[in-house]
Parts: structure tokens; sequence; C-alpha cells
């Protein structure tokens, strides 16, 4: 199983019936991206999909952020997953570049609760552009 984080804290993973970039035409709104996957491949899906879920191998890779940044440029509006074993501490740039949510494993969420998540949930007033403007 595995835990869905968001800025309000952890909620259990729904199953999702997601298909590959290989089976777009058969998708049913919702897609997994692997991080080589190009986003400019599902340009044309954008308007039918409510949910991209973008996998993580790792959390020193950060090809998903550019993906992620990316697809919100090219119009993707609805939620944006990234998937694998984060970390909280990179809770605050995963919401910057546009993720909505992340799925971590139960092992992970065990290691790093919800408080270490909602201690970063706040992403959007302690970034540099915030402490300029105040």
């Amino acid at each position: 199983m595995s835990v869905i984080v968001t800025d309000t804290g952890f909620a259990p993973a729904e199953p999702v019936n997601a298909v590959t970039l290989a089976d777009l035409a058969l998708h049913q709104g919702a897609v997994d991206l692997a991080p080589t996957d190009p986003p400019d491949a599902l340009r044309d899906a954008l308007p039918a999909l409510h949910l991209i879920r973008i996998a993580c191998p790792g959390f020193s890779d950060g090809r998903a952020f550019t993906i992620a940044r990316r697809l919100r440029m090219m119009g993707f509006a609805g939620e944006l997953r990234a998937l694998g074993p984060l970390l909280a501490d990179q809770y605050t740039m995963l919401r910057r570049v546009g993720f909505d949510s992340v799925e971590i494993p139960d092992a992970l969420a065990a290691r790093q609760p919800a408080a270490q998540w909602q201690f970063r949930a706040d992403w959007q007033a302690h970034d540099y552009q915030a402490r300029l403007r105040a």
C-alpha cells in the first residue's frame, strides 16, 4: 500500500486505473509517466486527463520536477502526483513546481510521519520572492 500526502496531511491511497505512455490511447483519465517519458507526448491528451502520476525512482532524481513544471506550463490543470520514495524536505519544492500531492510507500510514511510533511505545507509563504515583497 501507499499513502497520499497533501497540504492537509496523510490519506490512504486509493487504487488508480492509470496507463503508461505506451497505452495512452486507452487512458480513462489517468496516466503514469516514467522520469524518462517526454511530457510533450501528452500535449493532445491533456484536456481529457484528470491525474498524471510521475514516478520518482529516488529522492536524488530531479527529472520529475522538470516534467511537472513543463506539464503546468503546457496548461495541465488536473492533479499532478509525485510517486515514489521522496523526502518530507522536498515537499516545498514539489509543490512549487506544480505537484498537488505525493504518493509515498507505507514504510516511508512510518519513518516520516504526517507532521514532518505538514511542517512544510506552508510552502507559499516562505520563498525568496515572498520575503522580498514583505
